[in-house]
């Protein structure tokens, strides 16, 4: 912080608010007390000065209360000073009627940022959102280390996401990307990034990020036909390398079983023609017509 002072939360005395009551009740009493010596002779000038100091006390010391919600916290100022932070919750009750009081949640927030055109590493212009959950830990930083926490929690999560989001690739499409991690393919290592990229620059403000998640992931518009095309190939040629590693190994064992058991002996040209013949029929999208022969095999 270059040398500045930087606010933390120091813990501000205070004591039960029905004991400052009872104070308040006997100081009620005094000012009339001063009442009835006001009848008397020579007792005014004591009564004159019962009712100013009293009535000031009395008045002043309406501002000394405090109600501390669960999971809320109380920061005092003495004429623009940083004095406490108080966090216990319940009536409370200040000795200096001069405490400006500021109350910030310390509950847990969500944050939902909007869909944000970045590009991948590869340059692909994708839309990415994210999920921030996060709370306020240190309530004196959160208001004298940043003007509007609320909206440094917005600007600074949607620029990690931008920041993280330019780092990997949308998929694993290009031969480079193959292995690595990919937005699309490792929520979980992504996940932990971010929660880690946001918290860092939130940490200024005093405020503790839980959970930070990506919600929305698609590319853009001017390109998703053409990546969906490029995935229904891949996913395409991918069905057909199956396809024909499975039936290599149904030709293989038919021709092994039809040796073994001494079915037909077969020459090359004839294990040739089988096999064309299973392959085509094994690797065809459409059902097969078979044909009769009546002949030889090589007619």
């Amino acid at each position: 912080m270059n040398g500045r002072h930087r606010f933390k939360d120091t813990p501000l005395d205070s004591v039960n608010g029905f004991f400052g009551l009872s104070i308040h009740i006997a100081l009620t009493g005094v000012i009339l007390l001063g009442q009835v010596l006001w009848v008397g002779d020579w007792t005014w000038i004591l009564a004159f000065l019962l009712n100013i100091v009293g009535g000031i006390c009395w008045l002043l010391m309406w501002n000394c209360y405090a109600i501390v919600n669960p999971n809320e916290a109380v920061v005092a100022q003495f004429f623009g000073k940083y004095v406490g932070t108080l966090k216990q919750e319940g009536f409370r009750f200040f000795m200096n009627p001069f405490y400006g009081k500021t109350r910030i949640s310390l509950r847990i927030n969500n944050f939902e940022s909007s869909k944000l055109k970045v590009n991948d590493v590869n340059a692909n212009p994708i839309n990415i959102a994210a999920v921030v959950v996060w709370r306020v830990d240190d309530a004196a930083e959160a208001l004298f280390e940043v003007e509007q926490y609320k909206h440094y929690v917005q600007i600074q999560s949607e620029a990690a996401l931008r920041e993280m989001a330019t780092k990997y690739p949308y998929d694993a499409i290009e031969e480079k990307d193959l292995g690595g991690i990919t937005l699309s393919g490792h929520q979980d290592v992504i996940a932990t990034e971010l929660q880690a990229s946001v918290e860092n620059r939130l940490s200024r403000a005093g405020i503790s990020v839980l959970e930070a998640r990506i919600s929305y992931l698609a590319y853009s518009t001017e390109i998703a036909q053409a990546m969906l095309r490029r995935q229904q190939a891949s996913a395409v040629v991918a069905a057909r390398r199956e396809i024909v590693d499975g039936a290599v190994g149904m030709v293989e064992l038919a021709l092994e079983q039809l040796s073994a058991k001494q079915i037909i002996d077969l020459d090359e040209d004839k294990k040739a023609t089988m096999v064309s013949n299973l392959l085509v029929v094994l690797c065809s999208e459409t059902d097969t017509t078979p044909v009769v022969n009546t002949g030889t095999l090589y007619q």
